[in-house]
Formats: C-alpha cells, structure tokens, sequence
C-alpha cells in the first residue's frame, strides 16, 4: 500500500486519550520529557509541525500566524529554561489561526493568560523572561525529543498523562 493509502485509511484524528492512542497504535512512542499542561484545553492530536531553535521564538511566531489546520507546533528549544519560548499572545494567535496544540521542548510564561487561551499547550516549565527575537532557528527540521526523532507530519497526541507520538507511516496500523 502507498503512504498515500495508508495515510487516507487513518482513522479520523479526533479527541483520544494518549492511553487509548498507545493501545490502538503499538508503535506509538512515549516521550520521556515530562510535560506539564498549561493551555485552556486539556488535550490536542495533530499532525507535527516543528520549529527548532535556541532561546530565541521568531519562527514560533511565524509559524503560528500561518493557519494550523488542526496540526500540533513542537517548539524545541532543547529542553533550555532560560526564557519563554511562548506566551498568552503567541497561544491566543495559535487558537485564532486554528492550530490544535503546542508542545514545547523548554518554558513557557503567562500562565494565568494560557489557562483561558482556547489551544492546548504543554511545556517543561515557566519562565517569566522573554525570549531573543533574532530569526534564528529553523522549521520543518527532524528534532529529537524525550528520546525519540521527530519529523513533521508525524502525529502527535498530548494530554495529563503524557506526549505521544506515531511516525505518519505506521499510523495506518492500529492495533485491532
């Protein structure tokens, strides 16, 4: 079969719980990070969009001013708690332009403004220091997180029990 094929013969990506995402789909990787949810939804699934960088979230704001058309922005900043890589502004922006959720691999801040942004978001930590606005970093660049590399397109499932995710050509196999 195509990937193409399989990819169209998905199921539906939908609301499923990161346990029941892992017991459909076997190959599904857990990530080791722990990560925290502070977004106004409590879970999100979608497809992977990635921006890597270092302390620095000029492509974050980039990317989420494009529509998400339901995918999931992975910011790696390799796991640095030095500054923000997102705040109330940028999840409220992600929420209007119709991202599903946003993981993020170092801080976030406005914590009170994430709770009440209508996107999920999961990060390691808060910082209340802003991040560098350089343009460095780059998008749709493989990432390894939690100790699995990731590629955009890939899905991903994030909710209280943890982040998962699935390379986009074994999501045509779930367990039956």
């Amino acid at each position: 079969m195509q990937q193409a094929e399989q990819i169209a013969s998905m199921p539906p990506l939908g609301p499923m719980p990161t346990a029941d995402f892992c017991d459909a789909y076997p190959a599904a990787q857990v990530l080791q990070n722990r990560f925290l949810s502070f977004g106004g939804l409590s879970a999100c699934v979608g497809p992977l969009d990635i921006v890597s960088t270092r302390d620095d979230n000029s492509l974050v704001k980039t990317a989420l001013s494009e529509a998400g058309n339901g995918r999931v922005l992975l910011i790696d900043n390799n796991e640095s708690i030095n500054c923000a890589m997102l705040g109330g502004n940028l999840a409220n922006l992600a929420a209007e332009n119709g991202w599903a959720g946003i993981v993020v691999n170092g801080a976030v801040r406005d914590v009170d403004e994430l709770k009440v942004a209508p996107v999920a978001v999961f990060a390691l930590a808060t910082c209340p220091r802003k991040s560098q606005k350089l343009g460095q970093g780059q998008r749709g660049q493989p990432a390894r997180v939690g100790g699995h590399y990731l590629r955009c397109d890939d899905i991903i499932a994030a909710d209280a029990d943890g982040v998962v995710t699935l390379a986009s050509w074994a999501a045509s196999r779930p367990d039956s």
